[in-house]
């Protein structure tokens, strides 16, 4: 955990929530560990292998209907990861590890399972699938705006729990015009591919602050020249645009 020399950084089931580039996020976490000199080491964890429970932070990335619910019926029985957060590990989910974090998610039969969760969020199906860019704005300042790729056909309703990751500025995020993403404690889960930490610098550092304490500062110019490209190709798109408007 946080108090010994090197960090780790799980990847959980890669095989079949790795649709999206999200081992990506694995990489943006080292890269920025490193420009600080912290030793950090990313360990997959396969379907078939058991979760190590004492691990620092959890990546559960995206993947289709099928590997979804594959993934589900192994944390369904896998006490590791619940019992690592309540221990004070940081977790990450992006799109179906959104879903998976939640206290539950609807199926590609329509049926609702009980999620881990771990945020209190209810996640059931939209009517029309939801592709393109998405910008949001976090509300802290050490994140700014958020940025990512969105490919869902989920929604996202929070709980009193649970508070957004960021306001929408353009996208569906979490289906209601309003959010996109939750947080909870040391819980994280969004609906932005992308990768999401190679995009978003400053949500990768909180996820480090979270368990190695405040950082040095790190100014990484190509991610920074990115999250400029991709704020302008958001704004500039014909999807949805929100207005500011209170919760």
């Amino acid at each position: 955990m946080a108090g010994e020399s090197t960090l780790t950084v799980v990847l959980v089931y890669p095989e079949v929530l790795g649709t999206y580039g999200d081992r990506g996020n694995a990489i943006a976490l080292a890269h920025r560990a490193r420009g600080r000199g912290l030793p950090l080491r990313v360990l997959a964890v396969e379907r078939g292998q058991a979760l190590p429970t004492r691990a620092d932070i959890y990546l559960i990335g995206g993947g289709e209907d099928a590997a979804t619910v594959l993934a589900w019926r192994r944390l369904r029985d896998e006490p590791a990861l619940p019992a690592a957060v309540a221990g004070g590990a940081v977790c990450f989910g992006v799109c179906a590890g959104y879903q998976l974090l939640a206290r539950s998610f609807t199926g590609p039969d329509g049926q609702p399972r009980q999620g881990l969760g771990l945020l209190d969020v209810t996640c059931a199906r939209q009517a029309r699938r939801a592709v393109g860019e998405v910008l949001a704005e976090s509300g802290d300042p050490r994140i700014g705006f958020l940025t990512g790729f969105e490919n869902h056909q989920g929604d996202a309703r929070l709980g009193a729990a649970a508070r957004p990751l960021g306001r929408l500025v353009t996208g569906v995020g979490n289906g209601d015009g309003r959010f996109e993403g939750a947080v909870q404690g040391h819980v994280v889960g969004t609906y932005l591919h992308g990768p999401a930490l190679v995009r978003n610098d400053g949500l990768a550092d909180r996820l480090l602050e979270l368990v190695a304490g405040p950082l040095a500062p790190y100014d990484d110019e190509p991610v920074r020249r990115l999250r400029q490209e991709r704020r302008a190709a958001a704004l500039a798109s014909r999807r949805p645009r929100w207005r500011r408007r209170g919760r």
